[in-house]
């Protein structure tokens, strides 16, 4: 079969439940690996290695005594460790205390502090990995811009007299010199809308006077999905020519538009491959994180644009590669630490939460894109449960990681009967956010 092919069809339900059920088992799996292959490093045995919940649909036992097994409920995975009472690791006394001192070691919660704290932190870790090794391979297979602005690829535009050619270093932008590609984009933002500028280029040694198209035309680079603008079918490449009946030449004309609109539907006109058609879009209200810090509310139908080309790239080297998928890791960490913050505060909606029905849907859309798009939503979802499990709530990795801490403090763990008592409000708070979170999906 060619899985591939089924990519595009999966708008509809059940490729979008396939689509959350595939990226979910990825990052569950790979966090579950990480507690396995970390306590096995460190001594500690499993005995049950789980994707999924409830009733067992396979499974076999390996030579060390683990059970691997596939569960029908593909909603999430353990690891249960020999001495655990369940899945959240909640300590079974009696098994444990009836252990000799060799075997209690192989327990989860027999085992040196250390092992358990490594253990226990390497579930979130292998789910940063998985994000900054996929960032990185995209990194390294898409290229990175060079320094110069220099034309790697010219896109294709509606209008005559496209001057610009692949390898043209441009000099300068309506007289304003650009030495630096970071130069271009400062002088590009800083233009007028018009539907032309002045461009003088460096073409094979020569230097040449060029008009065309606006640096930042209506073009557009990317759809965010789920939006306005995905459910309308715009795709990559569309050109929006004039919106609710206005011409536009420039993308800060389109976005200007759209704010105008106050969540009013929008008519675009759309240019694709020499055809032109019309969209109508309802821009949706958003939150979006500036690069200063905190977020800004604006009415968005999810498009994105970028410059009249695409720059020139080079392949960086795995160390530059790995350096580059930490930094958009750590950048999506910040933003979701920054927007949960501003919810808690109010100074953002609080729809911003997105329970699983929000991110099924988002699983959807972005495999409906290609496959680029999902194993890249695959990667950001990887980071948000890695972040997610490190939170200091009971029944969750750093729920744990607290406990160990204040063992290390006190010289010896929490009490069975205080272990009792925070799980039960763990579970009970996790439940409560899970109940707002699906709120939010079905009212926001």
């Amino acid at each position: 079969m060619d899985i591939v092919g089924l990519v595009p069809q999966f708008g509809g339900a059940v490729w979008t439940i396939i689509a959350f059920i595939v990226a979910l088992s990825i990052v569950v799996a790979v966090h579950e690996y990480g507690h396995y292959i970390v306590g096995r490093w460190s001594g500690i045995h499993a005995e049950v290695f789980s994707l999924g919940m409830g009733p067992v649909i396979a499974s076999r036992v390996d030579r060390r005594g683990t059970r691997w097994q596939l569960a029908a409920l593909p909603f999430g995975g353990y690891v249960r460790f020999l001495g655990d009472a369940d899945a959240a690791s909640s300590r079974a006394s009696l098994t444990v205390h009836q252990l000799n001192e060799q075997e209690r070691g192989r327990t989860m919660h027999g085992a040196p502090l250390w092992a358990r704290s490594a253990t226990v932190a390497a579930g979130p870790l292998f789910n940063f990995a998985l994000s900054i090794l996929v960032f990185c391979g995209f990194f390294m297979v898409k290229g990175v811009a060079t320094e110069l602005p220099v034309v790697g690829q010219v896109k294709e535009l509606p209008w005559a007299g496209q001057e610009l050619e692949p390898g043209d270093r441009i000099l300068s932008v309506n007289g304003q010199e650009t030495a630096t590609l970071a130069d271009f984009v400062r002088v590009a933002n800083e233009l007028p809308p018009a539907p032309t500028a002045d461009y003088r280029i460096e073409r094979a040694g020569s230097e040449l006077a060029v008009t065309t198209a606006y640096p930042f035309p209506p073009v557009v680079d990317s759809v965010q999905a789920p939006s306005g603008a995905h459910d309308a079918g715009i795709e990559a490449g569309d050109v929006i020519l004039s919106v609710s009946g206005t011409e536009i030449a420039s993308f800060r004309e389109l976005r200007e538009a759209v704010g105008a609109s106050n969540g009013a539907p929008v008519t675009l006109t759309v240019w694709r491959a020499g055809e032109t058609f019309e969209a109508t879009l309802s821009p949706r209200r958003m939150d979006i994180p500036l690069a200063s810090g905190g977020f800004e509310t604006r009415w968005l139908i999810g498009l994105s644009g970028g410059l009249l080309f695409e720059p020139e790239t080079r392949t960086p080297g795995p160390i530059e590669a790995m350096g580059l998928g930490l930094q958009q890791t750590y950048t999506i960490i910040t933003t979701s630490l920054s927007g949960l913050w501003h919810m808690v505060t109010g100074a953002i909606s609080s729809c911003n939460l997105q329970g699983p029905i929000g991110i099924a849907e988002i699983s959807g859309a972005a495999a409906s894109q290609g496959p680029s798009n999902f194993i890249w939503f695959i990667a950001m979802l990887s980071t948000a449960v890695g972040l997610m499990n490190l939170f200091p709530v009971p029944i969750l990795d750093g729920g744990h990681l607290v406990f160990h801490a204040y063992e290390a403090v006190a010289g010896k763990p929490p009490s069975d009967r205080a272990l009792r008592i925070l799980m039960t409000a763990g579970l009970a708070m996790l439940l409560s956010l899970m109940v707002f979170a699906v709120t939010n999906d079905l009212f926001c």
